[in-house]
């Protein structure tokens, strides 16, 4: 077993397995005096939803950041398909297929699910606005997700917390994007919505996503996903295969409860 595979190894990812889509490894960012983080790592494959847990200024908002390229790291590797890359600005991530689905979600309240899904990329015939095309792709990706939405032609402030997050996901797949990063998708939910949240990002993984969800909350992550990757003062302290663990082992890694 050579050096990667051995790391791979310790991350809880199988190294016999296919290679994943996205690994993070021995990244550090620090502001000023604050090392936010040091030595963290997370690893997705295609067809997987990994868990990046850990307490309130772990270092889980920044990892993120890092990787849908709102903050550049100061040291580690970013290798995607197997190749080294460099994420400088969002524009790098999402042309590597990495989105970020963020808390605020960034909609326009005021337009429809068509034009929000469409946003900066409006489809046009002849100079003009090709209203029907993009309704037609705006009704198939809904399709797609097999998620609760209304008409597409409602207006967003009209929908739900959920609806919103399922409109904020819809849009980034449209645009093909292959690696989802979630950041507390359930944490403004009620117990229904968090439900078909969770369902929906159930079916990405259907899909052959690769997804990585920020979340505190561990039922939610013992239900949907497979790897659970731990934070703890920046680092990344362990990753375990949900079959192998509970959540008494995970809340121990985010304590600190496992060195004592």
């Amino acid at each position: 077993m050579d050096a990667a595979q051995a790391q791979l190894e310790r991350e809880g990812v199988d190294a016999s397995a296919p290679e994943p889509l996205l690994i993070a490894r021995n990244i550090s960012k620090s502001f000023g005096h604050v090392q936010a983080l040091s030595d963290a790592y997370v690893a997705v494959r295609a067809g997987e939803i990994v868990a990046l847990v850990g307490d309130n200024g772990a270092g889980k908002s920044t990892l993120i950041k890092v990787l849908s390229g709102a903050h550049r790291s100061d040291a580690g590797d970013i290798i995607v398909r197997g190749q080294r890359v460099t994420i400088n600005n969002p524009n790098d991530s999402f042309d590597l297929g990495i989105a970020t689905v963020y808390q605020d979600l960034a909609l326009l309240p005021s337009r429809d699910v068509v034009a929000n899904l469409y946003v900066g990329r409006e489809l046009t015939s002849r100079g003009l606005l090709d209203r029907r095309k993009m309704t037609e792709e705006a009704n198939r990706v809904v399709r797609q997700l097999r998620t609760n939405l209304p008409s597409v032609n409602t207006p967003v402030r009209f929908l739900s917390g959920g609806q919103r997050q399922a409109v904020a996901i819809a849009r980034v797949v449209h645009f093909g994007a292959e690696i989802l990063l979630l950041d507390e998708p359930t944490a403004a939910l009620g117990v229904k919505e968090s439900h078909e949240m969770l369902s929906l990002i159930e079916n990405l993984k259907e899909q052959n996503k690769g997804i990585i969800v920020v979340s505190h909350n561990l039922a939610h992550v013992f239900r949907i996903c497979d790897r659970i990757t731990v934070l703890r003062h920046g680092q990344t302290v362990g990753t375990l295969i949900k079959e192998d663990t509970d959540s008494t082992e995970v809340v121990r890694l985010i304590t600190g409860a496992d060195l004592l």
